[in-house]
């Protein structure tokens, strides 16, 4: 967070390679391309990108508004899933000489390039401007390899040939970057697995082989999901159906979509009327984000142990390796605050489809569970491991 004097200063030297000024959030589109561009740190500079909402262009007050709508309203771009992978970001607002202003501190990204809607932005001199492939390669080669996360580490063994290309070509690459990108920029296939970081200096990454893989659990051992359908309350009952899911994660999502919907039952209830009533055991959606959290939060890394779903006659349990990551604690869990142990995964996901919203997951199927006539779910938090138990609909 900057000091006032420091603020100041920025506001009084005017916009510059580190200083965006906006009048008011009514433009969300540049500003949006102004957080994509810092965290791109085209120059290289290593400090923070700094955008003051609330500042004409000559260092007057603007029509900021009402300051904590304005200041949700850019934490929500910074985090809501547009700029990808997310970027680093401070936000918290001042008064500068009598102005009310939001200050937002953007912090160079150590896996660049980030994009905005596909596109990556970056800042030349006082203006964002759309990068050129040239540019793009500058900040591939930049990125810090020594602390990666799992899924950003190289796939020892693994190569191109362990990559379904023609998925990558036909689904991925059409969601992941904007169509004029893909029409001006003929690039090689290695090049644009390079530019969405599945490369890692040069070779397939763990993110690859789960988001691309032809079968991942060749390298990843854990990277399955085990279905069980119990009939009863006890593991020892009988078991009416079991799945292994295998393959790459999109393959396994889509899958599980497909045993959820044969598995959940319909009840019907005629009221006065003759009007009837509908309601599943479990509601779909609910059931969809909870194990779509577990395959993308889980660890890969320090277990063989796959992702386990075991529904019983009166209650579904998923259990994922690893226990909570980062700044997200017991407290805080389910609130909107993220962390991710697997951020390529999470930006993947994100990209086709399977996650909508960062952070809202936990909060959504809440929703829908409750909606459902369904008790709250209860999640169990261990150092190895995180399950939720939600029960059937009475």
């Amino acid at each position: 967070m900057l000091a006032e004097q420091d603020l100041l200063a920025l506001k009084q030297g005017g916009e510059s390679e580190r200083v965006e000024l906006k009048p008011s959030t009514a433009q969300g589109h540049p500003i949006r391309r102004a957080l994509c561009a810092f965290a791109n740190d085209l120059a290289g500079g290593g400090e923070p990108g700094v955008i003051l909402v609330g500042l004409e262009d000559d260092g007057t007050c603007g029509g900021l508004g009402d300051r904590d709508e304005a200041q949700q309203k850019l934490a929500n771009w910074a985090h809501g899933g547009d700029i990808l992978p997310l970027p680093d970001v401070e936000i918290y607002h001042r008064d500068l000489e009598g102005c009310p202003v939001i200050v937002v501190e953007v912090w160079p990204h150590v896996e660049p390039p980030v994009r905005y809607q596909g596109q990556a932005w970056v800042r030349v001199g006082t203006t964002n401007r759309r990068a050129t492939p040239e540019q793009e390669r500058r900040l591939a080669e930049r990125r810090r390899g020594g602390d990666r996360p799992f899924d950003h580490r190289p796939a020892v063994g693994a190569s191109l040939a362990d990559l379904d290309l023609d998925y990558f070509q036909r689904e991925y690459l059409p969601n992941a970057v904007s169509p004029e990108v893909l029409e001006e920029n003929q690039r090689t296939t290695q090049d644009q697995l390079q530019s969405l970081r599945f490369l890692t200096d040069g070779q397939p990454n763990n993110g690859a082989l789960l988001v691309l893989g032809h079968d991942p659990a060749t390298h990843i051992p854990g990277a399955y999901l085990q279905f069980l359908r119990i009939d009863g309350t006890e593991l020892a009952d009988p078991i009416k159906d079991k799945k292994t899911l295998t393959g790459a994660l999109p393959g396994v999502m889509a899958q599980l979509d497909e045993l959820f919907d044969v598995h959940v039952q319909i009840a019907v209830d005629i009221e006065a009327a003759a009007r009837e009533q509908r309601r599943p055991d479990y509601p779909v959606a609910a059931l969809r984000q909870l194990a779509r959290n577990a395959l993308i939060h889980r660890d890969y890394e320090a277990t063989h142990a796959p992702v386990r779903i075991y529904w019983f006659n009166d209650r579904i349990e998923i259990q994922n390796p690893g226990g909570l990551y980062g700044q997200v604690t017991r407290e805080n869990f389910g609130r909107g605050v993220t962390d991710y142990r697997n951020p390529l995964l999470a930006e993947a996901m994100h990209i086709l489809g399977y996650v909508q919203r960062f952070g809202f997951g936990v909060p959504l199927a809440r929703r829908h569970l409750r909606e459902n006539g369904n008790p709250e779910p209860q999640f169990h938090f261990e150092p190895t491991y995180l399950a939720v138990t939600v029960g059937a609909a009475q």
